[in-house]
């Protein structure tokens, strides 16, 4: 358990979390707050898909961006969807 400190931020109030903290749970621009039963809880806003860009590029550049399996099948119906 830790204890902080309330202070003004400006008209508003606020914590102040430190360095340590904040790169130990990778906090960075912005975080949940879930409230739930009595209790304030903060964790990190996650961001699924953060840096799969870049990843998709580097798989293209080792060219193990190929398909594994057909994307169309040889029985596949076309006219159902347009319908």
């Amino acid at each position: 358990m830790m204890e902080l400190s309330v202070i003004n931020i400006g008209n508003s109030k606020g914590i102040r979390l430190s360095k340590t903290i904040l790169e130990k749970y990778c906090i960075s621009n912005k975080i949940e707050l879930i409230l739930e039963k009595g209790y304030i809880i903060l964790k990190p806003k996650v961001e699924p898909r953060k840096g799969w860009e870049k990843a998709f590029k580097k798989m293209h550049e080792n060219g193990d961006d190929q398909l594994l399996i057909n994307d169309v099948f040889e029985d596949e119906n076309f006219e159902e969807w347009n319908k």
